[in-house]
């Protein structure tokens, strides 16, 4: 979902002050990938318990999720449950597609004694803190919302302000997001500094750990990412497909009607997409990819791209099926991570409870 620019921010806020303080310009903090973190930073990031995740996913959130964790002294992953209720969900799907979640990230690499992974619903600070935030918002918010053509929820429509508040809650001072996801972070930060001016400094205001991974295409339309809710079966692949279901998926993946490897995503956006995703689970360059496709056409790359796939995703499935065996296991952990989220979260909003008056 799109939030308003920057520039467009100043009539969202009910209590936006006419002080210097806000002629300082609006601009997003960025810290780059190549960058040394601070040991004491706190990187917070979260995602939807939408099922199993896909390579697009793999490639665009959760590897680097599992490098994070070894840079930063505090990291915290959420599994946002909350933020998938704006749209209509059966409980029982829902039960098992946050299992599905845990069980993913695990077998990607998450290690609960490094990071805290934990539930969102099981914090219920990030409710209370959410509404904090809300009432900082004016009516406007909403309306800027209700002009979207398809109308939901006023969670659906209110849910970046939840968002914030997931970031705000552990003081965060770093957010893995990529490019089209700043603003949200924007949002963040801007509702941090209001309540920092209204009630005195409690929150930082957030960096974005911006990602250089390339985004992974569907394999069947590479106009478009790659997407769980695809209708195409063949378009996706599954962190847990088997290896034959990968190799199938790639041998019918849209390339064209030329056989010579290149990479040029503007005029042969589907094989360029296969050079990305073979440099990537290769862990290797683009520019390596093309020379190792010297001399085969496209049906043979396309081999040697799934055989970086089934190596790089095997191991990953494996340790899937292993996890989600064991529902009590699973259960076990995340609750530890929940108590240890807990302990971070409930300070902070006595915090802000204080601030505002109510103790």
């Amino acid at each position: 979902m799109a939030l308003p620019c920057r520039n467009n921010l100043k009539f969202l806020f009910r209590f936006l002050p006419k002080s210097n303080y806000w002629k300082r310009p609006f601009c997003a903090a960025r810290s780059p990938e190549n960058q040394n973190p601070p040991g004491s930073g706190r990187v917070f990031s979260g995602i939807q318990p939408t099922g199993v995740p896909h390579l697009g996913n793999y490639l665009g959130a959760l590897e680097n999720w599992v490098s994070l964790q070894n840079q930063y002294s505090s990291v915290l992953y959420s599994i946002v449950d909350l933020h998938s209720i704006t749209q209509p969900q059966d409980p029982d799907q829902l039960r098992n597609n946050i299992l599905d979640m845990a069980a993913s990230l695990l077998a990607c690499g998450v290690d609960p004694e490094r990071a805290i992974l934990f539930q969102q619903s099981q914090v219920s600070e990030h409710s209370e803190l959410s509404f904090f935030l809300l009432v900082l918002l004016s009516q406007r918010f909403l309306q800027v919302k209700s002009k979207q053509k398809n109308e939901g929820s006023v969670g659906l429509y209110t849910y970046p302000v939840l968002q914030a508040a997931d970031i705000l809650l552990y003081k965060s001072t770093h957010v893995p997001v990529g490019e089209d996801q700043v603003q949200h972070l924007e949002l963040a930060q801007d509702l941090a500094r209001i309540f920092n001016y209204c009630y005195g400094d409690v929150f930082p205001e957030a960096r974005a750990l911006l990602s250089s991974t390339r985004k992974v295409k569907s394999l069947r339309d590479p106009s478009a990412k790659m997407s769980k809710s695809d209708r195409q079966a063949m378009a996706t692949i599954s962190i847990t497909d088997s290896p034959d279901d990968i190799a199938l998926k790639i041998r019918r993946a849209v390339t064209d009607f030329t056989s010579e490897v290149t990479f040029d995503p503007e005029t042969r956006p589907g094989v360029s997409n296969l050079v990305t995703i073979h440099a990537a689970m290769a862990t290797i360059t683009v520019q390596e990819a093309v020379s190792r496709a010297k001399g085969l056409d496209t049906g043979a790359y396309k081999a040697l791209v799934s055989e970086a796939v089934i190596q790089r995703l095997t191991p990953i499935r494996e340790e899937f099926q292993r996890l989600r065996a064991d529902r009590a296991h699973l259960q076990n952990l995340l609750e530890l991570g929940n108590r240890r989220a807990r302990e971070l979260a409930a300070p902070v909003l006595a915090e802000v409870r204080h601030r505002v008056g109510f103790s």
